[in-house]
Order: structure tokens, then C-alpha cells, then sequence
């Protein structure tokens, strides 16, 4: 259910860009979300449709990047993937920490700008 409010922030963060770039239109989203990200593409999906009715961005499309996890082991500094082993293959610590997996932002939107003399 928190894929709502995360859907409310990315709109209200588009429509304050779109409008700073004075848009007529938003076509697309482009949204990075780690593999750890509690985050449901078709949940965000549903309440897009619902969130961007009767605005700028009402239709627009949401294009999905999904970041790998990746962790680091804090003694020997290896770089691997959880999937691989908890502890870390190189050396065996149990001391890692996650250093890609987790995010999730807007990373870019396309907009339609109105011509100079076109009227609304």
C-alpha cells in the first residue's frame, strides 16, 4: 500500500520539473528501483493511471530500470552479489554492507513543451 504515497511523491515531483521547464505535457517516467526496494512495478503502475488522471502526466508512460543488488565486504573490500553467498565468497566475513540494490528515484521524464505563439 506505500506504493501510493511513493506514487503520489513521483507525480508531485514531475508536475514541479514539468512546470519549471514550462511543459504543455509529460509523455514519460523513467524510475530506477533497486532489487531490495520494497517497491511493485504494477503497483506503482496502478496507482499512476489513478494518481495522473486530469493532469499534465495523465497517460504518460512509466519506464521501469531495476538496479541489481551488490554488496561489499567490509574486511577484504570484494564486491558480490547477495545471490551468490551471504558471507563473502573471497574471504568468508559476515561483515558486508549493501552498496547497490536499494535504491529508487525518477531519474529522467520527457515533457512536450508548447511553441512560442501556440495558444493552450
Amino acid at each position: 500500500m506505500h506504493e501510493l504515497a511513493v506514487t503520489e511523491s513521483i507525480l508531485e515531483i514531475a508536475l514541479r520539473h514539468a512546470a519549471d521547464a514550462e511543459a504543455s505535457r509529460i509523455s514519460d517516467l523513467y524510475l530506477v528501483v533497486g532489487e531490495l526496494a520494497s517497491i511493485v512495478d504494477d503497483s506503482v503502475q496502478f496507482y499512476w493511471d489513478f494518481v495522473s488522471q486530469g493532469s499534465m502526466a495523465g497517460g504518460a508512460t512509466l519506464h521501469f530500470r531495476r538496479v541489481a543488488a551488490q554488496m561489499q565486504c567490509q574486511s577484504c573490500q570484494h564486491t558480490y552479489s547477495p545471490n551468490e553467498s551471504l558471507p563473502c565468497p573471497a574471504c568468508g566475513s559476515t561483515l558486508s554492507k549493501v552498496i547497490a540494490g536499494e535504491e529508487f528515484y525518477l531519474e529522467a521524464i520527457e515533457i512536450d513543451q508548447q511553441s512560442v505563439g501556440e495558444s493552450a
